[in-house]
């Protein structure tokens, strides 16, 4: 028997998210999510899709979990209830999201103690999520330490970026010593879409410029000529670029300055407002996508000029990466907005005809869980729905390395 199965793990400051693949045929065993971990309100939830288990579809399990560790043994208790348990024969691998890989790590790679070490290393460039990557990938050892654990790196698809694109233009030698530079995050989706997005257009890979607008409560865009990164909107952290839930995005650096010198706040309570506080919720105390859109459908100002402002940097970036990639053949949505917002997508290409874009209005506003074409006939420049997979995008990175 093979081994073709890879569980997926994306571990969270106080969740776990997880999957169980089968490779040989790219099939769902099992979804879940393990959340609020270390609180008396801790939560399992696990599907399992197919086999013996599916028949009783959900379970949800409530009551204390105490940490990464108690989770990741309920997650193996309730696979093992599926038949498709950590101790399988049928495992291959198991595939870490690691959100940071530095310019270290710009392929997946299988973790030994120095990788892990390395990983470790970084936190300071991602405080926020390596410390619990590296947790997750401690306690999956444990459990299962026979088998190739494998870190997949949100940063890695973006490593391919020309130097002169990753650098920031401030003192070489500073840069170099806190290694500033340009990373950019969500790399596995935005792989995983410009591929898709060939595939949908019927195109080899390497033949496609594409522009990929993963827009969820983050929000990145990427230029992806030929399969290969050469732009993204994200940099040093996931806090530059377009506008978003609760991040400011692109920023003129002295507002840090002046709320230090001028409103004393203190580093830590503007990284705050930065990060958590700002993008759409900080322009009209909403971050949710749906709720800004009723509001500004019913004339709240507030809204109307949060919406604007989002789509506003949209469309900067298109044009920018229209410029970067000098011909462009898709620009692909994807993520909870990108997917689900047709109002976005629409105010997005409004008047970017000149540039080769032009939605099908029809189309564009079907909601449909597959990937397809909302441009209109004839318009140069695709425009394309693609539902993200990072998952599957893990597996498959994961399953590659350790079968080759």
């Amino acid at each position: 028997m093979t081994a073709s199965r890879v569980l997926v793990l994306n571990s969270g400051s106080s969740s776990v998210k997880y999957q169980l693949l089968d490779m040989a045929d790219r099939s769902r065993l099992a979804v879940g999510l393990v959340e609020r971990i270390g609180e008396e309100t801790s939560r399992l939830v696990h599907e399992p899709l197919t086999g013996p288990g599916a028949a009783g579809g959900k379970r949800e399990r409530l009551g204390r979990i105490a940490d990464h560790e108690a989770a990741l043994k309920a997650v193996a208790a309730e696979l093992a209830a599926d038949g498709t348990g950590l101790d399988s024969p049928e495992l291959a691998a198991v595939g870490h999201r690691v959100v940071h890989g530095g310019t270290r790590f710009t392929q997946p790679t299988v973790i030994d103690d120095e990788v892990l070490a390395e990983i470790r290393s970084l936190i300071p460039l991602a405080p926020l999520h390596n410390p619990a990557n590296v947790t997750g990938i401690e306690v999956a050892r444990t459990l299962r330490g026979d088998i190739p654990q494998v870190a997949v790196f949100d940063t890695a698809f973006h490593s391919t970026m020309p130097e002169y694109v990753a650098r920031y233009a401030i003192d070489a030698a500073t840069a170099d010593k806190y290694a500033i530079r340009r990373y950019g995050f969500h790399g596995t989706s935005h792989a995983y879409v410009s591929r898709a997005t060939a595939a949908l257009l019927g195109r080899p890979v390497e033949d496609v410029n594409v522009i990929v607008l993963h827009l969820g409560n983050g929000a990145s865009a990427s230029a992806v000529r030929g399969g290969v990164c050469v732009e993204t909107s994200m940099g040093l952290t996931p806090l530059e670029g377009l506008v978003m839930g609760t991040r400011s995005g692109d920023l003129d650096p002295a507002v840090v300055f002046h709320l230090a010198r001028v409103g004393g706040l203190s580093v830590d309570e503007i990284d705050s407002l930065l990060n958590k506080k700002s993008g759409l919720l900080g322009m009209c105390g909403d971050n949710d996508m749906r709720e800004v859109l009723r509001r500004a459908g019913e004339g709240d100002e507030a809204a109307s000029t949060a919406f604007a402002a989002y789509v506003h940097r949209l469309k900067k970036y298109i044009g920018a990466y229209s410029a970067v990639l000098g011909r462009v053949d898709a620009v692909a949505f994807t993520a909870g907005v990108g997917e689900n917002a047709h109002q976005v997508r629409e105010a997005a290409v409004d008047g970017l005809a000149e540039l080769g874009l032009a939605l099908d209005l029809a189309a564009n506003a079907v909601r449909s869980p597959e990937p397809r074409l909302v441009s209109a006939d004839g318009a140069r420049v695709a425009v394309a729905v693609v539902p993200t997979d990072e998952e599957l995008e893990i597996a498959t990175q994961a399953y590659a390395l350790v079968t080759h």
